[in-house]
């Protein structure tokens, strides 16, 4: 996977249907529920007639943290909450991309989000991690 500025992630063998409930049950373990899912496959064919890969976006919250963040920021909800790509690549991997929290929370000069994202970045992390 190439390196982006914004998130991280890793290629994980398997088709996205395989490896959307291990992506769920490791955000589930370090306390995010998927609050919304955008199957962008489905929507370009709807609204374009276009083909597209297998790409879907859950919207991921940790209702703890987003209270802290809401408590400092109360504003930050425009950038929550942490979104999470799986798009099929190859016919048996897909990338697995998480939103860096930190990176997203330098749009706002608050010191007290600091500490807000850097537990969700290292749950995201852990997260990842599980999924292999």
């Amino acid at each position: 996977m190439t390196p982006i500025p914004y998130g991280f992630g890793r290629t994980v063998a398997g088709t996205l249907d395989e490896l959307r409930p291990r992506v769920e049950a490791a955000l589930k373990a370090e306390g995010f529920g998927v609050l919304t899912e955008i199957d962008v496959q489905a929507t370009f064919k709807k609204k374009l007639d276009l083909d597209f890969r297998p790409y879907v976006i859950l919207g991921a919250c940790n209702p703890v943290l987003a209270s802290k963040a809401l408590a400092a920021e109360p504003q930050i909800g425009l950038l929550l909450p942490c979104n999470v790509v799986l798009q099929q690549v190859a016919p048996d991997k897909v990338e697995v991309s998480f939103a860096d929290p930190k990176a997203m929370f330098t749009f706002v000069d608050n010191d007290g989000l600091n500490p807000v994202a850097q537990d969700a970045e290292a749950r995201l992390r852990r997260a990842l991690d599980a999924i292999g």
